[in-house]
């Protein structure tokens, strides 16, 4: 009968040995092994990417990102420095100077390297069972066209000209942004040598003023700015949507496997299990893991990625609709960090001036209730309210709408000039 259906005796000895009452423990490991893995690697990857984010502050995922980016790499340094000498010290810190301080393909050689083993593994594992009992044909075409789309993206992102400010424009850039004199004043680049308009900044990498910076990117070699952020943006899209289509396709193949080889009939039927989600799930996992494994892995990769990815498409897709940018957004926050600071430093100084007042008409004042005195001091060190003007925001559609038509490429650009 197991023959007959193609199914591995693997459900069937779990069985047989739970019967027994041993023996069956050590299968069941490995399941919920390869969950605290994965959710092990989900941390990591998390803390990695986004341990910076302000929402992770003061948590232990800010710590492991501090441990990642900063502490294992000083402990290692020093450790070299000890067994093998400041040589090779100076010859690690050189690669480092070439990696992160200068321009260079490294992260979009493995960008590819990470696409096309991807795809590669998923044809060779996978398209076996396309047609299938969920999966139709066409998604072998599809995927093709998924994968070459965002291949397309990457190479616009990576390779197109993000805004570069130069002599010839400098004057148009500074007559469409308007300075805020908050975060943007009037000031001259000291390497261009020119003025630096209002939402521009000059890439210490690229070593180039780009207008209305955002990021410099090291997966596309290339910094985020005024002309390519709507490219930038479909790409992180896409791919969110890539990895989402990649996952639901492997999990549709998973199910049809299930369904064609009739798994759940077998196992209810035949070995008197339970049909219900607890008692299914560990037989079902153990025949699956037996039978599927690399498909289950592709799709706990490609599922882990998606949440990443869609948590940083949705941080940009509200830049853009805010017309603001990381640069600005970082700006801001030191901005409002320093005015909160001035502001309790007036409110100290006001409370203490108050209670100096306070002390000296004591003696021909009856002593005021202490509920009077408590609300009174709370009232003078209330802080005034820092409030973030942005007058880069037109408006949702008028935002969205400068993303996906720079200002540099209408024709009005070119008749604008200083004042």
């Amino acid at each position: 009968l197991t023959g007959s259906i193609r199914i591995p005796p693997s459900p069937v000895r779990a069985k047989g040995k739970s019967r027994r009452g041993g023996g069956g423990g050590g299968e069941m490991e490995v399941p919920w092994l390869l969950v605290v893995h994965g959710l092990v690697t989900a941390l990591v990857v998390v803390s990695f990417l986004c341990g910076q984010w302000p929402i992770f502050e003061g948590t232990f995922i800010q710590s492991i990102n501090h441990f990642l980016t900063f502490g294992a790499y000083h402990h290692i340094l020093q450790l070299v420095q000890k067994v093998c000498g400041n040589g090779a010290r100076d010859l690690i810190l050189g690669v480092e100077r070439y990696c992160c301080d200068r321009p260079n393909p490294i992260l979009q050689v493995f960008y590819v390297a990470i696409i096309g083993v991807t795809y590669f593994i998923i044809v060779q594992t996978s398209f076996d069972y396309i047609p299938g009992y969920y999966v139709s044909g066409v998604h072998r075409y599809l995927s093709v066209v998924a994968v070459v789309v965002g291949s397309i993206l990457f190479v616009l992102t990576s390779f197109s000209d993000p805004g570069t400010v130069t002599n010839e424009n400098v004057s148009q850039y500074v007559s469409s942004y308007p300075y805020d004199n908050i975060i943007f004043v009037e000031k001259e680049c000291s390497t261009c040598k020119i003025t630096r308009p209002a939402r521009a900044k000059h890439c210490r990498i690229c070593d180039r003023c780009v207008a209305r910076f955002d990021h410099h990117c090291g997966w596309m070699n290339n910094c985020i700015g005024e002309k390519n952020t709507r490219y930038f943006v479909a790409f992180l899209i896409w791919h969110f949507l890539l990895c989402v289509y990649g996952a639901v396709v492997l999990g549709f193949i998973l199910a049809g496997e299930l369904k064609e080889r009739k798994v759940i009939y077998i196992l209810t039927a035949y070995y008197g299990i339970d049909n219900s989600f607890w008692g299914l799930f560990p037989h079902v996992t153990q025949w699956l893991l037996a039978v599927h494994n690399t498909q289950i892995l592709l799709s706990v990769f490609l599922a882990i990625i998606a949440l990443l990815l869609g948590g940083f498409c949705a941080y940009h897709l509200h830049l853009c609709l805010a017309n603001t940018t990381t640069n600005e957004t970082f700006k801001w926050q030191d901005y409002i960090m320093w005015m909160k600071k001035e502001n309790e430093m007036k409110a100290n100084a006001a409370a203490l001036k108050a209670s100096v007042g306070s002390v000296n008409s004591e003696a021909h004042k009856s002593p005021p209730s202490k509920w009077r005195a408590f609300f009174g001091r709370s009232k003078s060190r209330c802080e005034e309210p820092v409030v973030k003007n942005n007058i880069y925001d037109k408006g949702m559609i008028g935002n969205l709408w400068e993303v996906i038509v720079p200002l540099s490429e209408r024709r009005s650009f070119s008749h604008r000039k200083s004042e």
